[in-house]
């Protein structure tokens, strides 16, 4: 399997960013940590072995990002719209840097976002949010809701990268006509504290017209192992 390892200075976040690539071919898969969580995760909790033979076949290219949560959502020492200024500087770097990295790499035009747990917040948000650049959003035991980290603040940045926000408002007819053409898998544990979250946001995506897959799973199914049943289940779309 070809894996390679990337560094570059990142305008949108003035710092060092690196990322992670498996696989040569195939549709383009962002894959992002959980909490706090670096590059190098989902290498350490083998999920790239669960796509292995996509991976090796050449039916996916995936690329492991970086995250910045401890300078954004976990950043409690900073005031909430500082951390979610942050996070709207990350979002820049995945939108105009990383997808764009991700093309020149590999012409594919399908593109997947994918994550677990926090991981999820990052694939929804950004996916939901750009249903130009995003054919399908796999979040997996996901936070979909940010404003749980915020303490009652909200603004317009905040709006903007929360799905269960900004979807119920969404009232343009060419950005539902993407939306509606997304496939968007929302799997999570029926056991999960999460699971309201999700059910909430699959209600209103229905509500907008836009159709999508909730998938509970037994338990609280919020570990790795699940994970790796999920991503090779649901990866190439919901069943």
């Amino acid at each position: 399997m070809h894996r390679a390892h990337h560094r570059w200075w990142s305008p949108s976040l003035h710092r060092d960013m690196e990322l992670l690539e498996f696989g040569h071919g195939g549709a383009r898969v962002v894959a992002f940590p959980t909490s706090r969580g670096r590059f190098f995760e989902w290498e350490n909790r083998g999920m790239h072995h669960a796509l292995a033979h996509l991976l090796d076949h050449g039916h996916l290219h995936l690329t492991c990002v970086d995250a910045v949560d401890g300078e954004s959502w976990y950043a409690y020492h900073e005031h909430p719209g500082a951390r979610a200024w942050r996070h709207e500087q990350y979002t820049n770097y995945v939108v105009h840097e990383v997808l764009p990295w991700t093309q020149w790499r590999n012409p594919h035009p399908y593109t997947v976002l994918t994550g677990a747990s926090f991981g999820a917040f990052h694939a929804a948000s950004i996916g939901l949010r750009y249903p130009d650049r995003v054919n399908r959003v796999l979040a997996m035991s996901g936070l979909v809701d940010i404003k749980w980290f915020l303490n009652g603040f909200h603004n317009d940045t905040v709006y903007v990268q929360n799905p269960p926000d900004f979807i119920p408002n969404e009232h343009d007819h060419g950005r539902l006509e993407q939306l509606r053409r997304q496939d968007v898998i929302l799997a999570v544990g029926n056991g999960d504290r999460l699971l309201h979250q999700n059910r909430e946001l699959s209600a209103k995506l229905w509500g907008k017209g836009v159709g999508n897959a909730l998938r509970e799973w037994d338990g609280f199914a919020h570990d790795w192992p699940v994970w790796h049943k999920m991503v090779q289940m649901y990866i190439g779309g919901h069943d």
